[in-house]
């Protein structure tokens, strides 16, 4: 992204026009301590001036190394710690709470409201982070995807890039150890020890795989979802692609999940 791309995609983020525009959904979750944000650690990660340390929830923005040897910027991580500075730095925010409220590194997951404007939509809507969503903390999520799908359609900040796009599930192979949005067609649907599996190809020891435990069929089946009815089905799935009998995602909660349009 050239330089003037960028200063023309902030421009339009962080404009009257784009918060007048942009609807508020956090009213229905419940509120928190307010604070004015003091600094900035990376693309989804503030600091209040009381010391607390959010993490923007339901998002992931570009990483940077943070202290971690070895480990190389993702394309536009500057720009994404930039967008957010612009956003909130020194102004006072809204906390509000979807699901559960902190982290095992001690900071509290929350969705932040600046100056009537959601950030994690107004990050979204910019380009500057994909979904990243858990069980434990599925409300706005499909707000949240509603947003990422406008983005990656007009190809607005990472979406631009090869680094971040949508995967084909024939290549998932290639992208091990990444979280990755993956698309492709069910060929069947098994269930194995409890465990159900949604194939991609014809030999699920090589062919990229979909996983769910039993705690996870159950949360499926409890909200009217039959994992049958996704075989034939085109879908894109977001998740931490791993190697297990080939490549391979482990769902979690159903919003990891999205059918495509034949």
């Amino acid at each position: 992204m050239t330089l003037l791309m960028w200063l023309a995609l902030t421009a339009w983020a962080l404009s009257p026009v784009f918060a007048a525009a942009q609807a508020n959904p956090t009213a229905s979750l419940q509120p928190g301590e307010p604070g004015r944000v003091a600094a900035i650690v990376d693309g989804d990660t503030l600091v209040l001036e009381d010391g607390r340390e959010i993490r923007l929830v339901g998002i992931q923005a570009p990483k940077l190394p943070l202290g971690r040897a070895g480990f190389k910027p993702w394309p536009l991580a500057d720009e994404a710690k930039a967008f957010l500075a612009e956003l909130t730095l020194g102004k006072e925010v809204a906390v509000a709470f979807g699901g559960r409220r902190g982290d095992r590194h001690g900071r509290v997951l929350a969705h932040l409201v600046v100056e009537d404007r959601w950030v994690q939509g107004a990050i979204l809507e910019a380009g500057m982070a994909r979904v990243y969503s858990f069980a434990d903390n599925r409300r706005l999520v499909a707000e949240m995807l509603a947003l990422e799908r406008q983005a990656r359609g007009a190809r607005r900040g990472i979406w631009g890039l090869r680094f971040y796009r949508t995967r084909a599930a024939a290549d998932a192979e290639r992208w091990l150890g990444g979280f990755e949005l993956v698309e492709g067609r069910v060929l069947a649907v098994g269930l194995v020890r409890r465990r159900a599996y949604l194939n991609f190809g014809e030999d699920w020891r090589s062919d990229f795989t979909i996983a769910l435990d039993p705690e996870t069929r159950r949360l499926f089946e409890g909200e009217g979802i039959d994992l049958k009815a996704y075989e034939g089905r085109r879908l894109r799935v977001r998740g931490w692609l791993k190697s297990r009998n080939g490549p391979m995602i482990e769902v979690t909660h159903p919003e990891q999940i999205e059918l495509l349009e034949e």
